[in-house]
Parts: C-alpha cells; structure tokens; sequence
C-alpha cells in the first residue's frame, strides 16, 4: 500500500492541487452587472434585420430574433432577443434561423425584462475538442500524458485563479509573475522526472534563464519607449475602473510568462541528455557531461528560437498583410510601437533560451554525474561484503 502510495504520489499531488484550485474562489464570481440576469443557450427561430444599416461589409444597429430558451429557469419560453452591431467586424455577429446562441437574460422575478444576445454558442464544441486533446495525449504518451494532462490544467487554473486576481488587485506584475512562473515551471518539471535531481537540475535551469529574460526584458521596455496599452484590451481594463494598474509592469512579466514553456522544454530536453549519456557511461566527469548538453543545447536552439518567432507573429499577419498593401517602408514598420513591442517579445524571449542551454548543461552536468557517482561508491562498497560474507560461508 505504502509503495503504491509513493509510485503515485506525484498523480495524487496533481489531482489535490486541482481540487484546491477549483475550490479557490477569485474574488471577482458576483460581478454586478450579471446580478440578476440567466445565462443560458438558445434557439434561433426567426431573424429580423429590418434595423441592420450595411454599408458594404460594416453593419450597425440591431437585429431582432425569435429564440426558444433551452435552459435555466425560463427553459421552454419562446421570446425575443436582441443582437446589437456597433459596426465592427471583429466583434458583431449575425445569427440565422436554426443557430444556437449564448445569452443573458434581464428579469424580475417571473417576468423576463430583456434578453441579449452575445455569441454563437460554442462550448459543446470546445468539450468535444478538449476530449479529442486528451484523448490523443494519453493514447500516445501513456502515463506521461496523463501528468502533462495535470500540469496544463493546474497551468489554466493557477493563471486564471491566481495570477489574473492578484494582477487585477494592484499585485506587483513582475514579483508576482515570476514567482508564478517559478511555481509552474517546477511544477511541471516534477511531473515528468517526479523526485528525482533531474527535476532540481532542469528547474534551475529554466529559472535562471527565466531571470535573465525578465532582467532584459524590463531593461529594454524603458529602453524602447513601449507602454502596456500595447497589449489587446487594455485600454477596455482601463475604462472598466481599473485606471491604477501598471500596465506596463504587466507587460514586462508578459514576456518572460510568455518565454518561459519554451525555456522549460529546453531545459527538459538538455537534462534528459545529459541524463542518458550519464546512464550510458557512468565514468563520465561533469565537465563532459556539461559539454555534452551544450551540444545539445546548440541543436535545439536553432529551433526554439524560430518557434518563438513563428508565435508571435502568427497573430500578425492581417498587420503585416496591412502595411505590405500600403507600401508602408521597412524603417516605419520597425519604429511603430506595437511592432517594436512584438520584436521585444521575441528577441528578449530567445535571449532568455539561449542563456538556458549553457546554464541547464551545468547544472544536469554536475547534480547528475554527482548522483552517478554516489550510486557507483555504494555499489563498490556493497560488492567486497558480498565478497566477504561468500568466504565466511
């Protein structure tokens, strides 16, 4: 019982850190302006769009629908609901007959006041995907794929239980993003290696190149001028009472928050090396070793940093599409604010995972050749007993 315990005590601790989790409460469930209000799905019957103004594709006003309620406490109502458009592609949608949709509904009591379209709705269909995810995870992967089903969890949890309220509450961004990033990037090492001093070794790694990021990173954002407004929302955060927050010291934990799965699958890639070639020559010094995991180290960068690149800038290229069309010069582009910001990511990011292969390389090199080592004296140790209690017999 004891041993099957401690073979599973890091899938247990896994599972009480998210049952902890889901039970931390945030502080923000009872916002106001959904006091009062149903949120459920709904069936679109019949569309109205008399009150839509196209002007080619921008519309603006409302449309009208006819919806059948299918949940919450005015399940099997039929009523009406209205879509508002303000004119934006990036956020109006309009619904068809037949659609089901996301709303809130208004009441009092018994009496529906008003009921407003938001979404399409689409979680049934993000479970679907989720379920698809994990079943290929742990199909693949087996019971590895199971504990990184656990740290991606406890990963979503931790940010928006505890990171996002504690940023929200005036928490120091950098102190509190780095702590958080210490937190999950052991955690998530533990779930692979489990208590072993391949977990210390990888961890320290990745943490110390997560401390060169954040010191690059907060340098050069002085440097280049760039304010938090950059980031997507918020000036919405802003207008919503949150006017106190530094939104700038936001944007600097973002970078190294953002860097760092990288640098821990570097580290963690490194270590396992420098860990089989261990296995393989148990003799080796810890000088080889570390040389060994630069080698590696090289091969992988070469890679990780292109990762970081394509990224980034994957959720650019309607932006780059938009100054290629405009014959906007090269020396514009580079000096537009939400560019240098996107360059600053990237840049500082790769940083961070090129000064994690030499430090990873040093630390797997000495803790596990240190280890070989310890394992190699008792080993020789126990052999002249053997020895010994052989002759006696």
């Amino acid at each position: 019982m004891v041993s099957m315990l401690k073979k599973n005590s890091v899938s247990l601790l896994a599972i009480l850190l998210i049952i902890i989790l889901i039970a931390l409460p945030t502080g923000y469930e009872d916002a106001a302006i959904y006091q009062g209000t149903d949120r459920v799905k709904v069936r679109v019957l019949e569309t109205d769009e008399s009150m839509v103004r196209s002007s080619g594709l921008i519309q603006s006003g409302e449309q009208t629908c006819q919806v059948e309620i299918l949940g919450g406490k005015f399940k099997g109502e039929t009523t009406e609901a209205v879509n508002m458009l303000s004119g934006s592609l990036e956020s109006d949608k309009i619904f068809q007959t037949g659609d089901v949709a996301h709303v809130v509904i208004s009441y009092d009591g018994d009496e529906i006041l008003s009921v407003t379209m938001t979404d399409h709705y689409r979680i049934h269909y993000e479970i679907i995907l989720a379920a698809i995810f994990v079943v290929f995870l742990i199909a693949f992967a087996g019971k590895t794929g199971l504990r990184a089903l656990f740290s991606f969890v406890i990963t979503v949890l931790t940010i928006w239980k505890i990171m996002v309220p504690a940023y929200l509450q005036g928490v120091n961004p950098i102190w509190c993003g780095i702590l958080i990033t210490v937190f999950l990037a052991v955690l998530i090492i533990f779930m692979v290696y489990g208590w072993d001093r391949k977990t210390v070794a990888a961890s320290c790694g990745a943490l110390l190149g997560v401390l060169v990021t954040c010191i690059i990173g907060c340098i050069f954002t002085d440097i280049f001028k760039i304010h938090g407004a950059v980031m997507a929302y918020s000036e919405s955060l802003l207008y919503a009472g949150y006017q106190d927050l530094n939104l700038t010291q936001i944007f600097m934990s973002s970078i190294f928050i953002g860097a760092s799965g990288a640098m821990i699958d570097l580290s963690v890639d490194i270590t396992s090396a420098v860990n089989e070639v261990i296995e393989k020559k148990p003799s080796i010094g810890w000088k080889e070793a570390t040389a060994s995991g630069m080698n590696v180290g090289r091969a992988a960068m070469g890679t990780m940093t292109t990762t970081l690149l394509l990224a980034y800038s994957g959720g650019y290229i309607a932006l780059l599409m938009t100054f290629m069309a405009q014959g906007t010069p090269l020396d514009n582009i580079l000096n537009y604010k939400y560019v240098s910001a996107e360059i600053l990511d990237t840049i500082v990011g790769s940083c961070g995972l090129v000064a994690v292969a030499p430090l990873t390389s040093l630390t797997s090199g000495i803790l596990l050749t240190r280890k070989k080592a310890k394992i190699h004296t008792q080993e020789s140790v126990q052999e002249p007993k053997a020895l010994e209690g052989e002759e006696t017999a």
